[in-house]
């Protein structure tokens, strides 16, 4: 069993990071994490965004994946901007596909790249990251 703790960043940009295990259930409390990170800083307006960014990032990992685990991560780099990202230990780089009517999946990144701003891929030397920009207006 993998055991989750949500901490904030120590130093530099505000953020969150989760670990969790590699299943769909995690694909919930990345929702909750991102939601909560967004209302924390005051873009609330962004959270359904953002959590739709997270589901179809994480849904990515756990069907793609590999490894027992996948981390996500929020971050607030500069203001106005969210950055989320999804690792997991996979070198597989992820591809939009275009899904007919009948396909109950495969839209996935068609969503990230409809709602992100940016979204991409950066390769290492465990696995793969991949993020997603929201660029957004704070409510305060």
């Amino acid at each position: 069993m993998i055991t989750t703790a949500t901490r904030p960043n120590a130093t530099g940009a505000p953020g969150y990071s989760e670990t969790l295990p590699r299943e769909e259930g995690s694909v919930r409390r990345a929702r909750l994490l991102v939601s909560a990170a967004l209302n924390a800083w005051g873009l609330g307006g962004e959270a359904d965004a953002g959590a739709l960014i997270a589901s179809e990032l994480v849904t990515n990992a756990v069907q793609h994946g590999e490894g027992q685990s996948l981390r996500i991560s929020i971050r607030l780099p500069e203001r106005g901007r969210v950055h989320i990202a999804v690792a997991d230990k996979s070198r597989t780089e992820p591809v939009p596909r275009e899904a007919t009517n009948d396909d109950v999946t495969g839209r996935g990144l068609l969503l990230v790249n409809a709602t992100a701003n940016e979204w991409g891929t950066d390769l290492r030397h465990w696995g793969k990251v991949v993020w997603a920009e929201l660029v957004v207006e704070s409510n305060s």
